[in-house]
């Protein structure tokens, strides 16, 4: 079997081709840079997830390593993300073993889910989910990510809130409670990893010396690995204090070592119930639990796995074979304790900007990532939680884009509507309803467009001085909302404009249902009472067809411009003709021949 025919079951094959050495020292930089942004990273996200740290590890190695068998886009690195992670978190706090058990199976369902959707081709989904949406959701989601990491940067302890507002309020009560040190090394944190990332931004000229080379270099290299350098840092700083015997932060704690052990996903648990009672979950409560998640988290994985893929792949990237390696992350990532994943764009951009060549990279990434479980973990209990909250804001702040704001106001403010209502709703009741609720009024106004189509009205003349109303819709369809519209539209002109001629450009015009095309005849019959021609000008042969069949009658068309005016005037000698008939018939008309005009006498 040729390299070809692999190619159509493990896309990644072609990869191979032509792949040297020079291929792989680039992929081995890049993989290695790379993991040095997804080991802090992955603590973090585990922590926001509500979980253990080592989860966000286990979660940091499968996606890599399946990527670079299934993958398409060289620059996609697959791993757990913050919004994942926040969506995985409505689900680990129920206390018990249950925590991990609903993050796994959530993971494998949404492997699942997205295995189902390449199958059916429904990856063309994420196209109703347009650009105001999907920056409303990633702002409100930025938000709620932030005032979740508020605690664990000052320092207080407990009283954690369920919502972005109820979070707020308890950081705001309990405020006093904050512990200086902690919040201290958090904004320090903060500033420290704003200001390295900056470092990125100084660019070196071609001609540059070679000392000036190396240094900008250098600078890359610290504004990219900033997040580990941090971590490394504080946690240096919080193990001199705890050989000490003391502890000014609140630290990570224990992290287990060794790598997750491959085993089925938990299909059921146990959570703690009232009175400290245990209570048994089977896999269909489990699945009740999760309730929407287990569509939504998909979906979401999906827009911003495809949105990755075709920002540094272009149009060439097929979003079924996505789809599918997506899944399979999910699914093998579940049997290896892996939470929901997706492709991180943060980690992307320095694994394009680290010169990858191949997905091969990401075969790195993931086997530091072992490396790091099976001889760094003892290290990990040392890392400051306000340290990873540091690394979990700096990151979240630049996925508000408000930048696009401005551009919608000036150019389409409708476009503003549901991005506000997904953006206000994902902050009040959470980012599930939200994203719906944004997407119900998008689709509300694509209906709305369909049943009021804008049409333009001019009232105009040919070269012989006929007169004749010309209706254009902007539109390429005209569908069953739209009949009574149209309707109404045509009769207003009639009334303002008196009965001349109606003419329906139909040149833009692609589509017309049965509905339509029957409300048009109908229309018809009213301007026939009224003696007021209807014309259609430019019909598709789709158009003409369904018209045709619809009318059952012989219907005014015209193909051109040359063609409206030569049926124009004849409608216009057809009038003058009917006028003289209706002038001269009671003249003509055989009673009028022999009628008698009576003469009075006038009697004496």
């Amino acid at each position: 079997m040729g390299l070809t025919q692999i190619e159509k079951f493990v896309p990644g094959a072609r990869w191979l081709r032509g792949y040297n050495a020079q291929f792989a020292v680039a992929d081995l930089i890049a993989g290695i840079t790379v993991g040095l942004t997804v080991l802090p990273q992955g603590l973090a996200y585990a922590t926001l997830a509500g979980l253990e740290p080592q989860y966000g590890l286990y979660s940091a190695f499968v996606g890599g390593l399946v990527y670079a068998f299934m993958g398409g886009c060289r620059e996609v690195t697959i791993g757990p993300t913050a919004l994942l992670a926040l969506m995985t978190s409505r689900h680990t706090g129920l206390g018990g073993d249950s925590g991990p058990h609903f993050a796994i199976l959530l993971c494998f369902l949404s492997g699942i889910v997205e295995l189902i959707m390449a199958v059916l081709r429904l990856g063309t989904l994420v196209d109703l989910i347009s650009l105001p949406v999907t920056v409303g959701f990633t702002s409100a989601t930025a938000l709620i990510i932030g005032a979740s990491q508020l605690k664990a940067l000052l320092g207080i302890r407990g009283g954690s809130g369920s919502g972005f507002a109820e979070t707020i309020r308890v950081v705001v009560m309990r405020f006093t409670e904050a512990r200086v040190p902690d919040s201290i090394l958090g904004l320090i944190s903060i500033a420290i990893l704003l200001a390295l990332r900056k470092l990125k931004d100084i660019k070196t000229s071609q001609d540059a010396s070679k000392r000036r080379k190396v240094l900008g270099i250098t600078l890359w290299v610290i504004a990219t690995a900033r997040n580990a350098l941090l971590v490394l840092i504080t946690s240096s700083v919080a193990y001199y204090y705890d050989r000490k015997g003391q502890r000014p932060f609140i630290l990570t704690g224990t992290v287990k070592s060794g790598i997750p052990g491959f085993q089925l996903p938990p299909f059921s648990t146990q959570i703690t119930g009232p009175n400290n009672t245990t209570i048994d979950l089977n896999f269909q409560d489990m699945v009740s639990e999760l309730g929407v998640n287990i569509a939504l988290v998909p979906v979401i994985a999906v827009l911003g796995n495809v949105a990755i893929s075709k920002a540094f792949g272009g149009s060439g990237i097929n979003p079924t074979k996505e789809l599918v390696a997506l899944s399979l992350s999910n699914v093998f990532g579940s049997f290896f304790s892996s939470i929901p994943v997706t492709g991180s764009f943060s980690r992307s951009a320095v694994n394009h900007a680290s010169g990858v060549k191949t997905p091969i990279g990401g075969i790195y990434t993931g086997t530091l990532v072992l490396l790091a479980l099976g001889l760094l973990t003892p290290y990990f209990q040392y890392i400051p939680k306000a340290a990873l909250s540091a690394v979990i804001i700096s990151a979240v702040i630049f996925m508000i884009e408000y930048e696009v704001i401005r551009p919608l106001w000036r150019c389409n403010k409708r476009e503003l509507i549901p991005g506000a209502v997904t953006f206000v709703l994902s902050l009040i009741i959470g980012v599930e309803l939200g994203l719906l609720a944004g997407v119900l009024a998008d689709l509300a106004f694509v209906v709305y467009r369909t049943a009021r189509p804008v049409l333009a009205v001019d009232v105009t003349s040919t070269s012989t001085e006929v007169q004749y109303i010309i209706i254009r819709p902007r539109h390429s369809l005209l569908y069953f909302p739209a009949v009574e519209w149209v309707r109404n539209v045509i009769s207003k002109a009639i009334k303002r404009h008196g009965n001349i001629p109606v003419v329906l450009d139909c040149r833009i015009v692609h589509e017309f249902d049965y509905t339509a095309a029957t409300g048009l005849g109908a229309l018809r019959k009213e301007l026939d009472i009224k003696k007021v021609p209807l014309v259609v000008l430019g019909a598709s042969i789709e158009v003409h067809k369904m018209l045709k069949e619809t009318l059952k009658s012989t219907l005014l068309e015209a193909s051109n411009e040359e063609e409206l005016e030569a049926v124009l005037q004849e409608l216009c000698n057809e009038g003058k003709r009917a006028e003289l008939r209706e002038v001269i018939s009671p003249l003509l008309s055989p009673s009028s021949k022999h009628q008698k005009v009576p003469i009075s006498v006038d009697e004496e």
